[in-house]
């Protein structure tokens, strides 16, 4: 099984399929896998196949690795197009992450005034206020819902603890607009979300939040579960128009 543990706090930069040239910051252990989710889809591999021995960098260590990285990027003459919150699992698990985000925004400001902060998030941590008011601040405030179906949920994005997807939807919500929704489609033995039983639903939440955006995407790297397959592109394709023709700007990746 080939999975994908990136360095912490600073990785990158990686070309995107999203958001360009991105500089990726890890907030969770370089050598292991902290997530509420434990998706069977997920390029980090399974969180219990990857524990984590070593602690979450600090607030410091992710801003003067962060500082770093960009000085030697505006010596090379070539600054990122986004500074990315991802890597190893759901980084609004970080007891600092609000006080990181501010940090990161003050260093963009300083190096990189014309890169976007985007933050990807599984959305379990927005019914905190610090949390909420974090993602308010950030440029592109990315978060998942790959599907409303409880029984999906439980299956493909298996969070841990309780996840109440109604609650989610309202909280996404409470961001008036100020949110990006990301899908994953995706087909397996017994799953399929591409199909209507899914997608009607789904559209009818969309409408509900109000996204500025949507970005919806399939499998492209190897998943820890071998049943997986990607959704085609004409089906892709075919949800995204049905997205944009509710007036929300959506794109697809293959």
């Amino acid at each position: 099984m080939s999975t994908i543990i990136y360095p912490s706090p600073i990785f990158g930069p990686v070309q995107s399929r999203r958001l360009g040239i991105s500089l990726g910051i890890n907030l969770l252990p370089a050598d292991g896998k902290v997530c509420s989710f434990d998706c069977i889809y997920c390029e980090c591999g399974f969180n219990e196949q990857h524990r984590p021995q070593k602690p979450m960098p600090t607030r410091q260590e992710v801003a003067e690795g962060l500082e770093r990285k960009l000085q030697q990027m505006q010596e090379d003459g070539q600054l990122p197009d986004v500074l990315t919150f991802a890597g190893n699992g759901e980084p609004t698990c970080h007891p600092h992450f609000p006080e990181i985000i501010d940090d990161t925004i003050s260093l963009r400001n300083r190096y990189c005034p014309q890169a976007k902060v985007s933050v990807l998030s599984n959305s379990t941590m927005i019914h905190r206020q610090a949390i909420h008011d974090a993602l308010m601040r950030v440029d592109n405030n990315i978060l998942k819902l790959d599907t409303i179906d409880p029984d999906f949920i439980r299956i493909v994005d298996r969070p841990a603890g309780t996840y109440d997807v109604d609650a989610i939807i309202s909280r996404l919500k409470a961001f008036n607009g100020h949110v990006i929704i990301q899908t994953m489609f995706l087909k397996g033995d017994d799953i399929d979300n591409t199909t209507e039983h899914y997608i009607q639903p789904w559209l009818q939440a969309l409408k509900d939040i109000k996204p500025q955006q949507v970005m919806i995407y399939t499998i492209d790297r190897e998943t820890p579960d071998h049943s997986l397959h990607k959704a085609t592109h004409e089906e892709l394709d075919a949800i995204r128009d049905r997205v944009i023709s509710l007036g929300i700007p959506c794109t697809a990746s293959y």
